[in-house]
């Protein structure tokens, strides 16, 4: 579990407050950038949820994650499947995720898993999880872009579309006044967490424990 200590220390840039790019245009132009604490009341776009599942299902799941986190991702590579199945498509729960920006890095996946709507959203997210390892851990902010960018691009969005979703600074200041929003209301401080009928529980989950958490939220 990371939380938003641990996951500070690592991106100091973020953590002090420092403008910093959020997408790296061509070489010889200036980013738009913004301050992570400043613009957080900043941007005018209205963020929705992307959830999936009954909406009328007795239990409501909300994933708490940052796409950077390495427990969100194998909480998505080893349970998310088998819950779905289980819970969400049998009509016990329905599941919202929500991005948590502890890091510039997690916003721009966000950034390029909204650019294909809601129908795409949860196939991109599934694979910015699953390959986590290869551009999260780039060297080189400039290659962790051209790796996401890369990711739309297998999921049938165009180049010219992802460029314009990932310079949209209105968009990249609304999803961080929305992100505090959510964090500053439900007290978030660590991914993965969930809140489950209200309740939060934060940590890594296995299938049975999630599931026993439902199960007694029915």
């Amino acid at each position: 579990m990371l939380n938003r200590r641990s996951l500070m220390i690592m991106i100091p840039a973020a953590a002090a407050g420092v403008a910093y790019s959020y997408w790296p245009r061509a070489e010889g132009t200036t980013p738009p950038a913004f301050d992570l604490r400043a613009n957080a009341q900043e941007g005018s776009i209205t963020i929705e949820d992307m959830t999936i599942g009954d909406p009328n299902a007795p239990v409501k799941v909300v994933e708490y994650a940052s796409f950077t986190c390495p427990h969100c991702a194998n909480f998505h590579r080893d349970t998310f499947k088998d819950f779905k199945a289980e819970y969400i498509d049998t009509g016990k729960a329905h599941f919202t995720h929500r991005e948590v920006f502890f890091d510039r890095y997690g916003l721009w996946a966000s950034m390029m898993a909204r650019c294909g709507g809601a129908d795409r959203y949860f196939g991109l997210i599934d694979l910015v999880y699953s390959t986590q390892g290869d551009w999260a851990r780039q060297t080189q902010p400039a290659l962790v872009a051209d790796a996401l960018k890369k990711i739309g691009l297998q999921a049938g969005m165009d180049s010219t579309t992802l460029d314009a979703c990932m310079q949209d600074a209105d968009m990249a200041q609304s999803l961080v006044a929305w992100y505090q929003g959510n964090a500053d209301r439900d007290g978030i401080q660590s991914t993965p967490s969930f809140l489950i009928n209200g309740t939060m529980h934060s940590g890594n989950m296995s299938l049975s424990k999630l599931g026993e958490l439902v199960d007694a939220a029915s």
